[in-house]
């Protein structure tokens, strides 16, 4: 039990030194946050393992994480972005669902449409679908870019994204037999969450603006936000199939027009920024484990990553084209759509479960994600350089 407390020291220790290492290289520090999991995890030094508690700490981190991006939202600008978000989200997901499906066709042969081997490789591509805008928000936030017209529509769109892929993992499992919830249910759930959210959201916010007037900068108004915010995650993930995530997300919004949003931010920020964002970016890295490569799986993950991360830049970049962003902006919105986190391992945990694909393609998605995880912020710092 006590080995927690050893664990934690390790991983805040490795986590400030490398994301200072970062910063001295001119790299986002959550680029060395993840670094510094590799390095201490079984990858290489072996000094921790990814566990149970661990993983909870780092769903605090990310949680956390999306109510301060929530709270930090222009709610105009939010509003501007919503249909171009949306149709972001959506070439978003098409684009890497049919990228995914042809390359385990060329791996391994194209099938009939309705076979075992057909529904396998639309998975693989359904895998390739979830968007984690944990790492986007974090390198926007360093960047000051986060409040943009061009950093809520990369954040709204990846939180539409998560919804449309629990749809398309609905749609596949489904088809493939490997699913006891229909798409009505799943739509229904979605629809009857934000419902729920506008009506608890409209409850809470006024709530809210009264105890903000009654006792603005106090303690009690970040904890009653705190709890609104582990409220939101738990509703949306327990009751209806929707990432905790999200429910942060839309937790953050309902509060980001109280006159003391920023303050709460600020406050939240403190155990986010010292404890819980540091976990959550180094066991990224800690879930990496390379011993059990064939240079078979080794190619096709190679192919995999690769295939992941452009099809995104391609579907998103070419969607925000299509909304008259310019060029450049337009492969800032790609290339911050690519990260893969906590959603693609659900998504490929969803499919070994049911059968669907085997667990030799954990290796390919825990690569895609640390490899889009220290991309994503080197890329969007280099372009948000230039202009």
């Amino acid at each position: 039990m006590y080995s927690i407390f050893r664990n934690l020291a390790l991983i805040l220790i490795s986590a400030k030194f490398f994301a200072l290492l970062a910063r001295k290289c001119r790299a986002p520090q959550v680029v060395g946050e993840i670094i510094a999991g590799l390095v201490i995890g079984p990858c290489l030094l072996n000094l921790v393992q990814p566990s149970d508690s661990i993983a909870i700490f780092a769903e605090i981190g990310v949680v956390l994480l999306m109510f301060t991006t929530g709270l930090g939202t222009n709610l105009q600008e939010l509003m501007r972005a919503g249909p171009i978000a949306t149709l972001i989200a959506c070439v978003g997901v098409a684009v890497p669902l049919a990228g995914g499906t042809l390359l385990y066709s060329l791996f391994y042969g194209f099938s009939a449409l309705g076979s075992p081997e057909f529904y396998r490789a639309l998975f693989i591509g359904t895998i390739m679908t979830a968007t984690s805008v944990s790492i986007t928000v974090a390198t926007l936030q360093e960047l000051g870019k986060l409040k943009s017209f061009l950093g809520t529509t990369i954040v709204s769109a990846a939180v539409i994204d998560d919804v449309i892929g629990i749809v398309v993992l609905t749609c596949v499992l489904g088809a493939s037999g490997g699913a006891d919830t229909s798409l009505v249910e799943v739509l229904m759930d979605t629809i009857l969450f934000f419902a729920a959210a506008i009506v608890i959201g409209l409850i809470i916010h006024k709530a809210m603006l009264w105890l903000d007037h009654r006792n603005p900068h106090t303690q009690r108004i970040t904890i009653v936000s705190l709890a609104f915010c582990f409220a939101m995650a738990y509703i949306a993930e327990q009751y209806f199939g929707i990432a905790d995530i999200t429910g942060a997300y839309i937790a953050g919004i309902v509060l980001c027009s109280l006159e003391d949003a920023s303050y709460i931010e600020r406050r939240v920020d403190i155990s986010s920024y010292t404890l819980f964002s540091p976990v959550f970016f180094a066991s990224i890295g800690l879930k990496t484990d390379i011993s059990g490569l064939t240079p078979t799986i080794l190619l096709f993950s190679a192919c995999f990553v690769i295939v992941a991360l452009l099809t995104k830049i391609i579907g998103c970049g070419l969607a925000a084209k299509l909304c008259r962003f310019n060029w450049g902006d337009s492969l800032k919105v790609g290339v911050g759509m690519m990260t893969r986190g906590e959603v693609a391992l659900i998504v490929a945990q969803k499919g070994l479960g049911a059968g669907v694909v085997d667990s030799v393609y954990f290796t390919a998605v825990i690569l895609l994600i640390v490899v889009s995880s220290i991309v994503t912020p080197l890329a969007l710092k280099g372009l948000f350089a230039k202009g």
